[in-house]
């Protein structure tokens, strides 16, 4: 029964605001970019393994519950996307997951929900026209659909 509790509290957490003007968190539909969805189709690169959040370029990111903060991630790795190519490794309500295309304040230490976590980048400049949005991902890959 105590592992029955521990899954039931884990399937309860959902996401606070992760973006500021966003206050629902909105997912990116589909635009000339392709779609936002977890399992969206990526060519050549197969599917999407996170879950697209709108959020203006140069907005605040917000920490969507009490989070603390395991280091930086470089995105692409490619000199062409530079403008974008950052996010952070996150833990928090029992999750593991990474937000990309975002500038973090910090690397490390711990974060109360609704405090910033950094800015979004500006995802303007390396996708033209795409609907700027907050990458989220599982650290499984798994799909984070259900946390919101």
């Amino acid at each position: 029964s105590e592992l029955y509790i521990v899954l039931t509290l884990l399937n309860s957490v959902k996401f606070g605001q992760l973006c500021s003007g966003n206050p629902n968190n909105s997912q990116r539909t589909r635009d000339r970019h392709g779609a936002g969805n977890y399992g969206a189709s990526r060519v050549p690169h197969g599917t999407h393994q996170g879950l697209d959040i709108r959020c203006s370029d140069g907005a605040e990111v917000l920490a969507p519950f009490d989070v603390t903060l395991h280091g930086k991630l470089i995105v692409y790795n490619n000199p062409d996307k530079a403008a974008i190519d950052e996010g952070i490794n996150l833990r928090g309500g029992g999750l593991c997951f990474k937000l990309f295309y975002v500038r973090a304040d910090k690397s490390t230490g711990s974060v109360r929900k609704g405090e910033r976590i950094g800015t979004m980048l500006p995802m303007q400049s390396v996708y033209p026209g795409i609907t700027s949005h907050v990458h989220v991902q599982m650290c499984d890959r798994s799909d984070p659909t259900p946390y919101f």
